[in-house]
């Protein structure tokens, strides 16, 4: 399918990518792309002073973090398609066309999956094993398998990025761009992509702190998108800490022990857990009464009037 280039921005969040940006900034631009825009971190080598060279357009962040710099940027950009990677070299130019198309034929969003096609050495296989735990918990609680949420490869038109309300400040960035797909209904595809090794360049992901921080965003975030797995969790690790005690209290109580105290911690804790699952149902209930609603409303808003 053949698209205009002139409507598509290719977006760079960039931190000190001196050693890859030229390259890449240089292989859009051979492939007809003209509005390249990075958003730079306050680089402290050269990676500015190469991306104005290298003929992109350069905006310097007025935040920190990752997150920041793109919702930044989403406020700059003006065409109608944006495509989104990073600048270390890892993600090719040539899957451009690749991404782009599927925005042309009515797609809201593209997910680049690394996960299919990587380069041998590109993940660790704590990374690796990372990952998919990551896109497993995500399917658990959000109902949607995007294959590769953290993937730093997107496209997206102009309404879907309007629809999200995006506020993480780092790399939970990725994450709340997929919890924001899902729950506003875009239509996403998934497409295998080359993921390569960082060619020399260190990483600014920390596996474990990161890593916390992405599990909590997407639990956090189920709140609004599947009470039922946000409170339901909750409510169960409460009961089976009541359960767990009330075994105790049992058996103490075999032994001719009472621990009065502990008995009404038990049964709070039971109680207490059993009532949080079902303020999850009840919320969950009122969310689909919610979503219904909102797709009425839309319908009635395509409908013609009457004549």
């Amino acid at each position: 399918m053949i698209f205009n280039k002139d409507e598509v921005c290719i977006l760079i969040p960039t931190l000190n990518e001196g050693l890859t940006i030229g390259k890449l900034i240089r292989e859009f631009r051979e492939l007809g792309y003209s509005h390249i825009l990075v958003i730079d971190g306050n680089s402290t080598d050269n990676t500015v002073k190469i991306s104005r060279e290298s003929g992109a357009d350069v905006s310097t962040q007025s935040g920190k973090g990752k997150g920041n710099a793109i919702v930044e940027a989403f406020t700059i950009i003006e065409q109608p398609y944006i495509l989104m990677l990073d600048g270390d070299g890892t993600y090719s130019p040539k899957d451009a066309e690749k991404m782009l198309t599927p925005l042309f034929s009515g797609f809201d969003q593209v997910i680049g999956d690394r996960l299919i096609n990587a380069e041998e050495g590109s993940f660790s296989r704590l990374n690796l094993f990372g990952n998919h735990m990551v896109n497993f918990l995500f399917k658990i609680a959000h109902s949607r398998d995007l294959h590769d949420i953290l993937s730093g490869y997107r496209a997206f038109t102009r309404p879907a990025i309007q629809q999200m309300n995006l506020k993480e400040k780092g790399f939970e960035i990725e994450t709340e761009i997929s919890v924001e797909s899902v729950r506003n209904g875009q239509r996403v595809m998934v497409v295998p992509i080359k993921y390569s090794r960082r060619p020399g360049t260190v990483t600014k992901l920390s596996p474990f702190h990161d890593g916390i921080k992405i599990v909590s965003t997407i639990y956090r975030l189920a709140r609004m998108n599947n009470p039922m797995f946000y409170f339901g969790m909750i409510g169960v690790i409460t009961s089976v800490l009541g359960i767990l005690t009330g075994i105790y209290v049992l058996h103490e109580w075999l032994q001719g022990i009472d621990h009065i105290p502990l008995t009404i911690l038990t049964v709070l804790l039971i109680v207490v857990g059993i009532e949080i699952f079902m303020f999850g149902m009840i919320s969950d209930m009122v969310l689909i009464f919610h979503r219904e609603i909102i797709h009425e409303i839309q319908l009635l808003q395509y409908q013609k009037p009457p004549k």
